[in-house]
């Protein structure tokens, strides 16, 4: 998986999560995803990405 994949995930837990607060993601399910991302490409940065989906960075791991 690509840096354009890991976005395209976490753009869509972050609408998903937004729209139907009921069955959100929680955050165990989410840092599941994140190891599983981590095991397809060992340049991933769970850090900057569970960041952006909490909405503490962009999606570059900068200030929003």
């Amino acid at each position: 998986m690509s840096k354009k994949h890991f976005i395209a995930m976490a753009d869509t837990i972050r609408e998903h999560n937004k729209y139907n607060p009921d069955s959100a993601f929680t955050s165990e399910q989410i840092a599941v995803l994140a190891s599983y991302c981590k095991q397809q490409n060992s340049n991933f940065l769970a850090d900057r990405w569970l960041g952006y989906i909490a909405g503490t960075n962009g999606k570059n791991g900068g200030q929003r």
